[in-house]
């Protein structure tokens, strides 16, 4: 099973623990977690569920690429990591 882990940045606003995940794809995984824990949804997808600005989503150490529909696919045993992204000059 693959495994999403939220930075420590978003469980100060929404305790979210790592979960396991069978989905294939980001999006998927992330509906799976927001069945469990709904709040979590407002916080990391805007009002047209697309990944809000300030968070940025890594599978296997890469950035995703879609970060409108979260199609952005996820291995048997990949590892996701949700983050605040850092922003500013």
């Amino acid at each position: 099973m693959s495994r999403i882990v939220f930075a420590p940045a978003i469980q100060r606003y929404i305790a979210s623990p790592e979960r396991e995940v069978s989905e294939a794809t980001v999006g998927a995984a992330l509906e799976a977690v927001f069945c469990i824990q709904p709040e979590l949804r407002g916080y990391l997808l805007d009002d047209q569920g697309q990944l809000r600005r300030h968070l940025a989503v890594f599978v296997d150490g890469r950035a995703i690429r879609d970060r409108q529909h979260l199609s952005d696919g996820i291995g048997a045993s990949s590892q996701i990591y949700v983050v605040q992204a850092l922003t500013g000059g």
